[in-house]
């Protein structure tokens, strides 16, 4: 019976050569709501503190709730949801974030505020968990890799876009307001999602690891590890780069900071989207030794526009193709069961990002924010040691 509304298209069969760029690309901007809610309390810290009556290391948490949420949603959300079509679950998630926002926008207090987070966190464990298999199943295989770099571009355009533009705005009118504007394009993208991005089925149910199972299978322990400790060095500074900024006598704004980085990241998934189908470990182990190099020039920062700047940069490339390596690396490891995989990829993501709002706090209400870049690099030194261990499975040679 005909509705008037649009009906999904049904996803192309995979040996076609051409890429869906327009389900890509709405899946990009999927990313790019997800990571602007996740990442605008970084940029409007002042303001919430204010605006809540609570410390900065207080309104941190604002970040280290939808982290919770996301950890504690994942892993069941996808589980329970493996033989479920994508396209319906797309749609849900984008309806999730459409509340939880407007929960955000419209808080009287930090408790509530926290609520609307997590929230949004959950339905965040949903989104990730499902959308790299997603856009890597309704591309050819050759282009699976590339594919999942279109869908990811959401994430630096958030960064040096999303979050910018939602703090100028919070700077203006209010942080409110950023948040209610998070919950209109949540609106326009599910119009578009509506229509415009194919239909995949879920995974046969004879293909289906338990997942512990998923969690033995060579290599994904070590992958999980490498994302738990590089994303936690990452989360330590970029939640709190207002305070570091401040107490480093750097002059630059948080939001232009953000905006230097994000463009810098653009570079870093473009990049990305050129090699990850031939060059994954080479591709990871660069960015993680970048990190590292952050930390350092940044410890030598101090009070240097021209250095932090120099900084920022090597940070953003580093960082733009961060998810789409890790993401490919999970996908390859797990076969099959890549969405279960995922939502393990997203639980320690997220962990991570729940540890860089803590720590990240102790670190600014206690020694200052000066002392984060120490941590950046010790904490991407670990990492570039595992991803160097998982040669063979995690992030094998020839890839």
């Amino acid at each position: 019976m005909p509705t008037g509304l649009p009906v999904p298209a049904q996803a192309p069969p995979r040996e076609e050569g051409k890429l869906p760029l327009t389900a890509l690309l709405v899946m990009a901007c999927t990313g790019f709501l997800v990571i602007t809610t996740e990442t605008l309390p970084a940029g409007l810290l002042p303001q919430l503190a204010v605006g809540l009556g609570v410390s900065e290391g207080s309104a941190g948490q604002l970040v280290s709730a939808y982290a919770i949420g996301t950890v504690l949603a994942a892993i069941p959300a996808i589980t329970v949801t493996r033989k479920v079509r994508r396209h319906p679950l797309l749609l849900m998630g984008l309806f999730g974030f459409l509340a939880a926002n407007a929960v955000t926008a419209l808080a009287p207090s930090l408790a509530v505020a926290l609520v609307g987070r997590f929230i949004a966190g959950a339905f965040s464990g949903l989104l990730w968990g499902m959308l790299a298999g997603y856009a890597r199943r309704i591309a050819a295989p050759r282009h699976a890799g590339r594919a999942l770099a279109i869908a990811m571009t959401g994430t630096p355009v958030a960064l040096s876009v999303g979050t910018p533009l939602g703090t100028w705005l919070g700077s203006v009118l209010g942080w409110r307001w950023s948040f209610a504007v998070m919950s209109l394009l949540a609106a326009l993208i599910m119009t578009a999602a509506r229509g415009l991005v194919p239909d995949v089925p879920g995974q046969p149910a004879q293909t289906q690891l338990p997942l512990t199972g998923v969690a033995r299978l060579p290599g994904v322990r070590t992958i999980l590890a490498v994302v738990f400790i590089w994303m936690l060095a990452h989360n330590l500074l970029y939640t709190y780069i207002a305070p570091y900024l401040r107490e480093a006598e750097i002059a630059l704004r948080p939001d232009l900071a953000l905006i230097v980085f994000g463009v810098a990241a653009l570079v870093g998934i473009w990049i990305t989207g050129q090699f990850i189908d031939r060059a994954l470990r080479i591709l990871t182990m660069t960015s993680v030794a970048l990190f590292a190099v952050t930390g350092a020039v940044l410890l030598l920062a101090q009070g240097s526009l021209a250095v932090a700047l120099v900084a920022l940069v090597v940070w953003g490339v580093a960082f733009g193709g961060a998810a789409t390596h890790l993401q490919t690396a999970m996908g390859e490891a797990t076969g099959e069961n890549a969405d279960v995989g995922n939502s393990l990829l997203t639980t320690s993501f997220n962990l991570a990002i729940f540890g860089g709002g803590a720590l990240g706090a102790v670190v600014v209400d206690g020694i200052g924010a000066r002392m984060l870049p120490t941590g950046v690099t010790a904490l991407a030194l670990v990492a570039l040691a595992l991803v160097g261990w998982g040669r063979r499975t995690a992030f094998p040679q020839g890839r």
